[in-house]
């Protein structure tokens, strides 16, 4: 069924905000494969976002692991993160609709501040909704979308975190469809967003595929991916779907431990709900409602899981697994040490996973991780960590 993953996915909204999806979805299928736009988002990719981007042979992680480590480098894409792919695309997208302005969400800031400059590229106004924690803990990026023009909105309802930061923005959106573009930035919400940006965030899986044949002659045996909603992990994935051989990994953030006060594992510890528009597998109490997640990641900080990345899990072609706080922040210390790389904490959990499961990935075995971003935004996080105040 169309806008359905398997029984995940649909369309669970209001009807003020139908009539918009219906538009989106239609403009999605009759403008994205035309020629002309194809040509200005691959320019935009090529030249101004950088793509593609490298498939780098990591030795030193090499070696400490025994299998053969390559890093899909989505950090060195303008803005130091893959965020910026989706954001150009329904930027252009939104422009040809005819909107005058975008509203998004962020949490880790990577993705307000790829909005911004998203829309600065195509001339749209910008406004960015993000939770007041989340604004504490990535206050320089912050101060990037607000240097690039975009107002910063804080959220300081519920939890002050992304899941009320995408409340408040679906509500705006809901006020000013006509004028205004929701730029959802991960493989959430109602139909057809989920689809939307894994469509755009394909292009890592399919630069992947080459750039793997070309240096190994074969597929790799294991991609394995941080996510919450699953943006970056469908990206690198989907390429690879029907490539049995292929072992797909999807690491969430596991925080301090498998509590239920104190993860951020859906997988593990949720069942399918409804959330923003959606049926995902989700974190709930026993009475339904939406439980918070906690994780030193913002950008991992989401109770829900997309639909696609829900249904792959449940049918067994992608495997949940989940990383530590204390895990993720060792992985920072070996991968500068190793690789001379900083990665997003939120990267740091894929990277955390290869490291602390050598019984998953055989000697000689070739393993590519997507290293979503560049940890810059996590510098005062992780000196925390290690040297205290």
């Amino acid at each position: 069924m169309k806008g359905r993953f398997g029984r995940f996915g649909g369309r669970y909204v209001s009807e003020v905000l139908v009539q918009a999806l219906e538009e989106l979805e239609e403009a999605f299928e009759r403008i994205y494969p035309t020629q002309e736009f194809q040509r200005e988002l691959n320019l935009l990719l090529r030249d101004y976002a950088g793509r593609p981007t490298p498939l780098y042979h990591a030795r030193g992680l090499s070696e400490l692991t025994g299998c053969k480590i390559y890093l899909k480098r989505e950090d060195l894409v303008t803005g130091g993160s893959h965020k910026l792919n989706n954001c150009l695309g329904q930027a252009l997208l939104a422009k040809r609709m005819g909107k005058t302005r975008l509203i998004t969400e962020t949490a880790a800031g990577q993705h307000g501040l790829a909005t911004a400059m998203a829309g600065n590229v195509v001339g749209m106004e910008v406004e960015v909704f993000m939770g007041v924690k989340d604004m504490e803990r990535q206050a320089s990026n912050v101060k990037r979308m607000r240097l690039l023009g975009a107002k910063v909105t804080p959220v300081s309802t519920g939890s002050g975190v992304l899941k009320d930061a995408v409340s408040d923005t679906l509500r705006e959106w809901a006020r000013c469809t006509r004028t205004t573009h929701y730029l959802m930035g991960s493989t959430v919400g109602p139909h057809p967003f989920p689809e939307i940006v894994a469509t755009f965030q394909s292009v890592i899986g399919k630069e992947l595929r080459e750039q793997i044949l070309e240096r190994e002659g074969r597929l790799p045996d294991a991609i394995v991916a941080c996510g919450s909603g699953g943006s970056n992990a469908l990206g690198a994935f989907r390429a690879f779907l029907q490539d049995e051989g292929v072992r797909l990994y999807f690491v969430e953030g596991g925080g301090e431990s498998l509590e239920a006060e104190n993860s951020a594992a859906a997988f593990q510890l949720g069942r399918p709900g409804v959330l923003h528009g959606a049926l995902m597998q989700l974190l709930q109490d026993e009475y339904g409602q939406v439980k918070p997640s906690k994780t030193r990641a913002a950008g991992l900080n989401y109770p829900g899981r997309g639909p696609e990345i829900s249904h792959l899990c449940e049918i067994g072609r992608v495997k949940a697994c989940y990383a530590f706080d204390r895990e993720v922040f060792e992985a920072v210390r070996i991968t500068c040490k190793a690789e001379g790389l900083l990665p997003a904490l939120e990267t740091a959990h894929a990277l955390a996973y290869v490291l602390n499961h050598p019984e998953e990935f055989s000697r000689g075995e070739v393993v590519v991780i997507n290293f979503s971003g560049r940890g810059d935004k996590d510098l005062e996080v992780i000196m925390r960590y290690f040297y205290g105040d």
